[in-house]
């Protein structure tokens, strides 16, 4: 009997081995074969309308998701790349087969930085005499501030527009630090260093309240005055519908004339079809950005060559992760020598789009940013955020290229360690002893609380750190370390304020820093651009992408929504060492 136990068991453990082989040989296979097409240039009809759903995550550039289209695997946020798109629109612009943009977009998840970039991509389009039109159901502020770009704005007859100004939202975890016994030991130089205020508490000192008011006021303020101006409507009655919430439904928007109409979808079909005269039973040709963007090819031949180097995501030590989540210094610093000892990169444009980090690993890139511009430009140009770290880039280059409603600054320090001994002891029944050679043991320790001494210590490092960061940055913008001081102290600023704090030399798009480049290199009519790090091999991205989604996808079905809590926890980990970065969370809607 127990014979066949076993052989039955060893079918079907064959059986089991054969399915996965087989799925996981249908997955390279489907992904393979989905690569290869990508290289066949899709047929544009003539009087297409390029359709651009931007209810997505934007990343500088784009991040392809292999398994698309496949159950469970490709269920993924679609990314979209700010620099990608912009290409698209610009193509389209050019494109005799392109007879205009049909825009659908609610709730985008980015910054309004990167939808000021998007906007001013459209104007340029529409500035060809092509038309732009915008359609959706509902629109949240950021989406409203994009559409509003559009020659006309159209909302579903029971949909709503966001129009209540901006708000600006925290999380704090002091309570729940307190029910688990963990002391965090924080450590900070600067006033305004609001990152380790969630730690230590329940809501926002008054520096940070007023540093962050007066941040979302110039950010509303500069998306009031693009609205006005798109919209032809006096900036101080939009402000007026705002403070008083005077958009409460579909019709109001209509009457205030934010929008131009309440349709349902099928009446908007037939405005497209009038604007490309069709009848109203022929059919549209609507292109999606995706596929319209394997239509045309960026190649430009050009001996001359301006390296572009995107820095997304936080700043961390080593080696970037492989989807370019984190700014790795050990990558990033190899990739400014490369540009800098490569005779054929005549300028360099480091995209800086980061909260910042690790103060060394920031400290690693600036040194070869400072090496880079004195043999030849380097130009910074700051995404949604080039704050504390993100800054400390920047201050190495040039030229600083912001956006008005780019976040920067920061320029400050903090530490934190997290003394978990009593939560081991009372939660979990973990006891620690230790013994040691002199009078200080590990400077990191989660056992014990710090001794005095060791406090000591760390303040010192950090003040230490602070003065560092201070005269870099006096001497990266030409002033000195007391006039640095009074915008410093960790303090934010919008571009559109940074610019009068001398801490930005111009307003402007990625664009705008490109031309800067040209110029300063002297190469304005003949250059090509490229983007650094490369992205990885199709296999490294298949297999990091097989082992992400299903690890990820296991943790969330097992802690449901406390998933939330684990990812807090995990982000905790990046605080090792002194930080130059911002808030710790920072939401702005």
């Amino acid at each position: 009997m127990s014979f066949f136990k076993a052989f039955f068991s060893s079918c079907l453990g064959a059986f089991v081995a054969l399915l996965v082989f087989c799925f996981f040989f249908f997955i390279l296979t489907f992904s393979f074969v989905g690569q290869l097409s990508k290289e066949e240039k899709p047929n544009v009809p003539q009087s297409s309308i390029l359709h651009l759903k931007l209810d997505v995550e934007f990343s500088e550039l784009q991040k392809e998701n292999l398994f698309e289209g496949i159950p469970v695997l490709g269920e993924q946020d679609i990314n979209v790349g700010l620099i990608e798109l912009k290409q698209a629109i610009k193509n389209a612009k050019e494109d005799s087969k392109i007879e205009g943009i049909f825009l659908q977009i609610s709730y985008p998840r980015t910054g309004f930085a990167t939808l000021k970039e998007i906007r001013e991509a459209l104007l340029d389009f529409r500035s060809e005499g092509k038309w732009v039109l915008a359609y959706s159901e509902v629109m949240s502020e950021g989406a409203y501030y994009l559409s509003s770009v559009a020659d006309q704005v159209f909302i579903h007859p029971q949909g709503e527009v966001e129009f209540d100004g901006l708000v600006v939202e925290i999380g704090f975890y002091k309570k729940l630090f307190e029910k688990l016994d963990i002391k965090p030991e924080v450590f900070r130089v600067g006033d305004f260093k609001s990152a380790v205020e969630p730690f230590l508490f329940e809501k926002m000192s008054e520096e940070n309240r007023l540093q962050l008011t007066e941040l979302v006021n110039s950010i509303h303020d500069q998306m009031l005055s693009d609205i006005a101006g798109s919209r032809n409507i006096a900036k101080a009655e939009l402000k007026n519908i705002s403070d008083n919430q005077l958009i409460r439904n579909s019709q109001q928007t209509v009457d205030n004339k934010l929008v131009d109409g309440l349709l349902y979808y099928d009446e908007f079909l037939g405005k497209l079809k009038d604007r490309v005269g069709i009848s109203e039973g022929d059919d549209l040709s609507l292109i999606t950005y995706k596929k319209y963007s394997k239509s045309f090819s960026t190649y430009k031949s050009s001996k001359n060559e301006i390296a572009v180097i995107v820095a997304e995501g936080t700043i961390m030590p080593g080696i970037s992760s492989y989807d370019q989540q984190t700014i790795g210094s050990e990558t990033f610093a190899k990739e400014i020598r490369r540009a800098r000892e490569n005779d054929d990169v005549k300028a360099i444009v480091m995209r800086i789009n980061s909260p910042g980090g690790e103060f060394r690993s920031s400290d690693v890139m600036w040194r070869e940013l400072k090496l880079a511009s004195e043999v030849k430009p380097v130009i910074a140009s700051m995404g949604d955020y080039a704050a504390s770290g993100g800054y400390y880039l920047a201050m190495a280059c040039d030229t600083i290229v912001a956006q008005p409603q780019t976040i920067t600054g920061s320029i400050g320090i903090f530490g934190v360690l997290f003394d978990l001994s009593a939560f081991l002891e009372n939660k979990i029944g973990i006891t620690f002893d230790e013994v040691k050679t002199g009078k200080f043991g590990d400077a990191f320790t989660v056992t014990r609380p710090l001794t005095q001494a060791e406090k000591n210590i760390w303040q010192k490092k950090l003040d230490d750190h602070y003065d560092t960061f201070r005269a870099k940055a006096a001497e990266g913008r030409d002033q000195t370390v007391e006039e640095i001081e009074r915008v410093a102290s960790g303090r934010v600023w919008t571009g559109d304020q940074a610019i009068d704090h001398k801490l930005v030399d111009l307003l402007g798009s990625f664009d705008d820093a490109i031309q800067v480049a040209a110029e300063k290199a002297g190469i304005e009519d003949d250059f090509k651009v490229r983007y650094y790090p490369r992205q990885v091999s199709f296999w490294d991205n298949l297999f990091n992408q097989l082992d992400e989604n299903a690890s990820t996808r296991y943790i969330q079905s097992k802690l449901g929504d406390q998933y939330l809590f684990l990812d807090h926890m995990e982000r905790l980990k990046e605080l090792k060492g002194a930080q130059a970065r911002m808030p710790f969370e920072l939401s702005i809607h």
